[in-house]
């Protein structure tokens, strides 16, 4: 249904909807589950995307987990929905709590590689791109530049157990 709107439009809707979301969220304080999706390419590249909302800074993608729908699931349905690609040999890495904008976040962090080629759905994603562990941008959210060398550290140390 989303489709039907012209994707500027539907921009704009989702900036105007997570401004909304925040100040909810400052209200409520709710419990939120999420999951982001450290996901390497075939040369060992990291993907991260740009929000068309929020702080515009580089983020592993990822989203919402829905009522009942599992950690990996959910990480494997958006990254296919944000990047267009399949998430395989995916795999839970960290389960960590965060604030978020009053909210508590429950964020489940899976690491994969991905099959195809990423591209933004020019709607939530502005932009994506692949770069090396060691030459990630300097722009990343603060967050994630304070815990992504120990997930990759973690997520490489996984793969060559196997």
């Amino acid at each position: 249904m989303f489709r039907l709107i012209p994707a500027p439009a539907h921009r704009q809707a989702l900036r105007i909807a997570h401004r909304l979301r925040l100040l909810w969220w400052r209200i409520r304080k709710p419990r939120l589950d999420g999951c982001r999706v450290l996901a390497f390419d075939a040369q060992g590249r990291v993907l991260v995307v740009r929000h068309a909302y929020g702080s515009r800074r580089w983020m592993l993608p990822g989203g919402g987990i829905g009522r009942g729908e599992r950690p990996l699931a959910a990480a494997c349905r958006e990254f296919a929905e944000e990047t267009g690609c399949v998430l395989s040999a995916a795999r839970l890495l960290e389960v960590l709590e965060e604030p978020l904008s009053g909210a508590t976040n429950r964020v489940h962090v899976v690491t994969g590689r991905f099959v195809g080629e990423p591209r933004p759905d020019g709607r939530e994603i502005a932009a994506l791109a692949c770069f090396a562990p060691a030459d990630l941008p300097a722009d990343l959210s603060p967050a994630l530049a304070a815990q992504i060398g120990g997930w990759i550290a973690k997520a490489l140390a996984g793969c060559s157990e196997r």
